[in-house]
């Protein structure tokens, strides 16, 4: 193949460009190795990293924290949330010095906090004050009142394919809906369909990246992380704005 033919071969295929590919590969090793390696530096270069700057400006992107506290499982990372109540059941939302790393729907309080708890299973896990009590309300009133919009920074960790497709899931205006197949063609990557749909089924900030707005390619809803019937309770208020 010639270079430009195997380039556009290969990101059909997978989504990605070569080097997006590798840089993806790498991510993933670097998440494995911090977990079994002695020190970050021998993590580094197992995932085949040359250089601890190229290292260092990658790593926090992808992993929310520096690698030495992803290492020890968030330890020291301090989280603030806190869990509300909404017309869609129990609401969870987590906030890092980055921004809302964490918005979580549910039946179960304690469900929620274990989910959290899974995620930064040594962070410091700390109760919101009042003041992170407006954060908690700014949610729930968008999500009881769309039209009111959303406006937060946030903490979004996730591989190279699912920044991609986050970020194709927030130009998805409210009231409207886009295809698993129609986000895919928008990410330059019509063949990964199923990659799409497993990066939506990944995403922890529920309606700050509105996976709900994705739908089977006939208009009907599919699965849901939070549930089908809050997928569309969310759609249904989201249509009359």
């Amino acid at each position: 193949m010639s270079r430009y033919h195997f380039h556009r071969v290969f990101k059909a295929i997978t989504g990605l460009t070569p080097h997006d590919y590798v840089v993806a590969n790498r991510m993933q090793k670097v998440r494995k190795k911090l977990g079994i390696s002695d020190t970050v530096t021998e993590a580094m270069y197992a995932a085949g990293y040359n250089s601890s700057g190229r290292f260092y400006e990658t790593t926090h992107e992808v992993l929310g924290m520096t690698p030495s506290h992803f290492r020890a499982g968030g330890a020291r990372t301090d989280i603030r949330f806190a869990i509300g109540e909404c017309s869609l059941g129990s609401i969870l939302i987590a906030r890092s010095d980055r921004g809302v790393c964490a918005i979580l729907l549910g039946d179960d309080p304690d469900v929620l906090v274990r989910d959290l708890q899974d995620t930064f299973p040594r962070a410091n896990l700390i109760g919101g004050d009042g003041e992170f009590e407006h954060l908690v309300a700014s949610v729930v009133g968008f999500v009881e009142t769309p039209a009111v919009g959303l406006d937060l920074p946030l903490d979004i960790r996730g591989t190279a394919f699912q920044q991609r497709v986050w970020q194709a899931l927030r130009e998805i205006p409210a009231g409207e809906t886009a295809s698993y197949s129609e986000i895919a063609r928008r990410i330059s990557s019509p063949k990964s369909v199923r990659a799409v749909a497993q990066a939506c089924s990944a995403n922890t900030l529920a309606v700050a990246i509105p996976c709900h707005r994705v739908v089977r390619n006939d208009g009907s809803l599919s699965g849901y992380r939070w549930g089908v019937e809050r997928k569309r309770a969310l759609l249904k208020r989201e249509a009359q704005v």
